[in-house]
């Protein structure tokens, strides 16, 4: 089986499904899904060129607009209101934005 680090999650599980031998019908009741669209992704799959999103690289659109409307001079306070959640809340997603920007090669955190 070829390497299967490009695909997404779905797509992973559903080629290593099939090369154990478990039938469409069987994978797509796994996932509730039809035998039919489980082929379809079996197929998509194998299409050159397939490529995961890239979520781990870059901020997310939260983490950007907090660290924009920061840089203008909103306090925590004020981004916890917009956003309704809690100051810490707000300060530990800047915080989380304040790494990734500063260790771009290796944004996962393990902690």
């Amino acid at each position: 089986m070829d390497d299967l680090g490009n695909l997404r999650p779905l797509e992973r599980r559903v080629r290593r499904l099939a090369a154990a031998g478990v039938g469409p019908g069987e994978i797509g009741r796994r996932f509730k899904r039809s035998g039919e669209n489980i082929e379809r992704v079996l197929d998509l799959s194998r299409l050159p060129g397939r490529r995961a999103p890239e979520e781990a690289h870059g901020l997310r659109p939260l983490e950007r607009r907090l660290l924009r409307w920061r840089d203008q001079g909103a306090s925590s306070a004020e981004l916890a209101d917009r956003f309704r959640r809690g100051p810490a809340h707000i300060e530990r997603v800047l915080a989380l934005a304040d790494y990734k920007q500063r260790h771009p090669a290796g944004n996962s955190v393990t902690a």
